[in-house]
């Protein structure tokens, strides 16, 4: 195949990762919205949808290395190429974290909320917005927008401290409370994940224009283990 082609399929499939992208920060805030107005059939919705989410990764990557296979690109190429596998892949993560708050919200069942959502509905926005901004990065090869955005991870992990604080007073004072307060630890949990995933998004942005790998965050958490893992208590006691 001819040069061309391999241009008009790169840029298709980049034009699928933004779609992607725009289809898992909604899901962000829907989940969250649905966790605070206890909608349970939009939040059903929402986990059907995730495997549209699924699909879109797997086409990216398909094409991807079908494209590496077939059309002998050169290193620019080669790097945007594995770039766009890697980000789809963070985006589907982060589209579990998505589903995994609606579970969240099944979970809790018909019982009210313990106390109104304040930080966390703050940190589904926040994790948008980085998301949104990398995403921004990613397509203009930003480098200097790329390499700031990890910054505000540190705002994240500040909400979902206080969060944990909050909820474990709670779960302190009032056992009864117990059961509901660990499964909001997993959704703000799941947030401060998916702001996670944004600095890899990042970090492969600066990858695929400089060609270096750099380390924008030192991170040492687990992952969450398809969107729902539970939060440990002890790193904070």
């Amino acid at each position: 195949m001819k040069r061309h082609i391999l241009i008009s399929e790169t840029r298709r499939l980049q034009d699928e990762l933004l779609a992607m992208g725009s289809m898992v920060e909604f899901a962000l805030r829907d989940a969250v919205e649905v966790l605070q107005t206890r909608d349970f059939v939009r939040g059903n919705q929402l986990i059907s949808a995730d495997s549209h989410i699924n699909s879109l990764y797997y086409d990216i990557e398909q094409g991807c290395v079908r494209l590496i296979a077939t059309q002998n690109p050169r290193a620019g190429d080669l790097r945007l190429l594995t770039s766009l596998i890697a980000v789809s892949s963070e985006l589907e993560r982060i589209g579990d974290y998505a589903k995994g708050i609606a579970k969240v919200n099944n979970l809790i069942g018909e019982d009210e909320l313990m106390k109104p959502l304040i930080d966390i509905p703050a940190m589904s926005a926040k994790a948008q917005g980085m998301l949104h901004r990398s995403l921004v990065a990613f397509t203009r090869q930003d480098l200097e927008l790329a390499q700031s955005i990890p910054q505000e991870d540190d705002e994240v992990d500040q909400l979902y401290q206080q969060v944990y604080r909050e909820l474990f007073t709670y779960m302190l004072q009032c056992p009864h409370y117990i059961n509901q307060g660990n499964y909001l630890l997993w959704a703000a949990h799941n947030l401060e994940r998916a702001a996670d995933r944004v600095t890899n998004i990042c970090q492969r942005v600066v990858y695929m224009v400089t060609g270096q790998i750099v380390d924008l965050e030192d991170d040492s958490g687990a992952f969450a283990a398809n969107g729902m893992e539970p939060v440990q208590t002890a790193t904070y006691v």
